[in-house]
């Protein structure tokens, strides 16, 4: 089947406006590349309250009706066959009704919550129209932009046996990787690009790819690519590819930042809103349970981690995280830490073992907020309350995904009462509520949650071999090798993992008898 590309009408772009470095001080001073966001303080801050959305655009050209089925879509053969052979029996409501758009080569404006298909609904039409084209080495045809590593990671995994099946070559391009294997990538060929807006900027600053052959372009969870003061790399790196291409913007929200996305980048879109919440889940209950003080909490934490079966516990701090880590392999609960303080293979690493169930309690930041998709994870626990309606919304999405079920506990301090009935109204989710002691028959009920066994438990990780020399992200600069037993690859998610081993500040594992050495600064993204 040969796939052509449809003629699309001449862009006729609205003036700019505002300032290109606003989404500065509108995420409260973050900025892009990195990784850090402000500090919370102990649960004494007011939840953020939830920015005024836009007025969708009104489409202009009327779109075409959604599908019942994929093989009314006019797709490559390929890729209705691997669609049969992943188990996708059925579009879901963002697939039925934007891929009949986004086939044609219309832009699309998405909004939907995590979970409900969002991967599909771009990356078949990404596919379907880059199929039977070649791209010269360094220059990619389609490209799929994304705020964090892990969701990078998730969209190449998803859409990799499709890309297969039509002989199309993905690349990937984030930081806290090798940069030159990533440049290599792009040197022998890549049709599709799926990358992180730090990372490929600095690519494209080397000389190792372009984007003016870009066809097709995708953001993806764009409100949170503003919420981490990507725009002004986005804005940039949008203005590189084809003037006339079709793209595609999907976000959970669509904040004053988004609407100004939408009024530079896309032309006539076809808008397709799932619940404006974007939280909203009839397979997700919410339960917040009220603990007499820090002490209470933590064995409730202890005995919630202990259950049978998968659990994701979200803490604020990187040293928060490391600290409960201890306490659980200590009782005997096969945990592993998940923070912005990991190298990226040792991220990759724990996600493994708790994909393979040789870790059943992933203690984690924001960083797993987004981007990380487990089947059959039924429970998600917000030890320490976010402040943001967004983020409650995006640590629940990792659980009761693509139509399954699944509970989000949030353990609430008497102080934190206050401010978390008002994150609720603002997330539009009615929760049930409850007072818990460790020993409750209500909190095992609700969480599955038991005593732990007691007895310390190690988790082994094999130990990466780090090269002798390493480009960095700028020409002519090499990093100085590491010494043995330090930076990625060593500690707790580089060697093993075990109750009472030494460590440093911060909680992480001492690499014993060593100097410790000076890591090498990366972009977030």
């Amino acid at each position: 089947m040969t796939t052509t590309r449809p003629e699309r009408p001449a862009r006729k772009r609205p003036a700019r406006t505002g300032n290109a470095n606003s989404a500065r001080s509108a995420n409260g001073g973050r900025t892009a590349g990195n990784g850090k966001a402000p500090a919370r303080g102990a649960g004494n801050r007011a939840p953020v309250a939830p920015p005024r959305e836009f007025t969708l655009p009104e489409t202009a050209t009327p779109a075409l009706p959604p599908v019942a089925a994929f093989d009314d879509l006019d797709m490559p053969a390929a890729l209705l066959k691997t669609l049969t052979a992943q188990g996708v029996t059925e579009p879901f409501p963002i697939q039925a009704a934007t891929l009949p758009n986004s086939l044609a080569g219309r832009d699309i404006l998405g909004r939907g919550r995590t979970g409900s298909g969002k991967t599909l609904a771009f990356g078949l039409a990404l596919l379907a129209r880059t199929a039977g084209r070649r791209a010269e080495p360094k220059a990619p045809l389609g490209m799929v932009l994304v705020p964090t590593r892990e969701l990078a990671q998730q969209v190449t995994d998803a859409l990799t046996p499709y890309a297969t099946s039509v002989q199309l070559r993905v690349a990937t391009v984030v930081g806290g990787m090798s940069i030159s294997r990533q440049a290599g990538a792009l040197r022998r060929g890549a049709e599709i690009l799926v990358a992180t807006p730090g990372r490929l900027k600095d690519l494209i600053e080397r000389g190792d790819c372009r984007i003016d052959q870009v066809s097709v372009t995708v953001l993806d969870e764009a409100d949170q690519m503003a919420d981490m003061g990507f725009l002004p790399q986005v804005t940039a790196l949008l203005k590189q590819v084809e003037p006339d291409g079709q793209r595609m913007l999907f976000s959970a929200t669509l904040d004053k930042n988004i609407d100004r996305l939408v009024r530079m980048f896309l032309t006539d879109p076809v808008v397709h809103s799932v619940d404006p919440s974007a939280g909203a889940v009839s397979t997700m209950e919410h339960h917040l349970l009220y603990v007499a003080d820090e002490t209470d909490k933590k064995a409730v934490t202890a005995r919630i981690a202990a259950r049978d079966g998968r659990v994701i516990l979200f803490l604020d701090t990187k040293r928060s995280v490391d600290r409960l880590v201890k306490r659980l392999l200590a009782s005997g609960v096969r945990a592993a830490g998940l923070h912005g303080g990991r190298s990226q293979p040792q991220r990759n690493r724990t996600l493994d073992q708790f994909k393979n169930g040789q870790v059943t309690a992933l203690v984690a930041t924001n960083v797993a907020a987004r981007g990380i998709h487990v089947d059959d994870l039924d429970l998600v626990v917000n030890v320490d309350p976010p402040t943001d309606h967004k983020d409650y919304l995006h640590r629940g999405g990792r659980t009761a995904r693509a139509g399954e079920s699944g509970s989000v506990v949030t353990l609430v301090l008497p102080d934190q009462k206050r401010d978390m009935s008002r994150l609720m109204s603002h997330a539009g989710i009615t929760p049930g509520t409850a007072r818990v002691k460790s020993s409750d028959e209500e909190l095992a009920r609700l969480t599955g949650a038991r005593e732990p066994s007691g007895i310390p438990v190690t988790i082994e990780v094999p130990q990466q071999a780090q090269p002798a020399a390493q480009t960095s992200g700028k020409p002519g600069r090499r990093r100085r090798p590491r010494r043995s037993g330090q930076g990625p690859g060593a500690g707790e998610a580089g060697a093993s993992t075990q109750a009472g081993a030494p460590r440093r500040r911060g909680g992480q594992p001492a690499a014993t008898g060593r100097p410790q050495a000076r890591r090498p600064r990366r972009n977030a993204a």
